[in-house]
């Protein structure tokens, strides 16, 4: 089908670093009606990832969300990737934890890695420690990459004892 053939394209150009033409191919499915699946996001805001475009990727997240597709942990975490390579995105990073909440979507170490390194960049280790708290509270997976990302943050905001 002509979904599954701009797919694989809009993959590939993710694994080329290739976002530019990734939203390219997007834009085209929908001016040619076809449908766009979980897949096609996941690629489109991976490829935006890779190379710290997140408010593109923000931008499809948002276009998923509004449409009939459904989001799910890969793509979510793929915008969060996104945003945590980024100090200026933490807002956008809790606002996707947020999304994941509404939708009863539990966070996997990588979503709340990603969430609280982008904390850490921002300068925000009170949040940083709020997202670990709730965390611990839902008994989610933490990582060795957990611990430190909250450590560093309490490192940053000379808050060393908190950690």
């Amino acid at each position: 089908s002509s979904t599954v053939t701009y797919n694989a394209a809009i993959s590939a150009c993710e694994k080329g670093n290739e976002w530019e033409k990734a939203l390219h191919l997007y834009s085209n499915m929908s001016q040619c009606m076809v449908e766009s699946t979980t897949v096609t996001f996941s690629a489109a805001i991976s490829a935006c990832g890779r190379v710290s475009e997140w408010q593109q990727a923000f931008e499809l997240l948002h276009a998923m969300s509004s449409g009939k597709v459904e989001i799910d942990t890969v793509v979510v975490t793929s915008a969060m990737g996104a945003a945590c390579a980024r100090s200026d995105a933490w807002e956008q990073a809790l606002q996707l934890f947020s999304v994941m909440a509404q939708r009863k979507m539990e966070p996997d170490a990588s979503v709340l890695n990603s969430a609280i390194s982008a904390c850490d960049k921002g300068g925000e280790w009170e949040k940083a420690l709020q997202l670990f708290s709730v965390a611990m509270q839902r008994e989610a997976e933490c990582t060795v990459f957990t611990f430190g990302a909250v450590i560093s943050a309490c490192e940053k905001g000379c808050e060393w004892e908190k950690a």
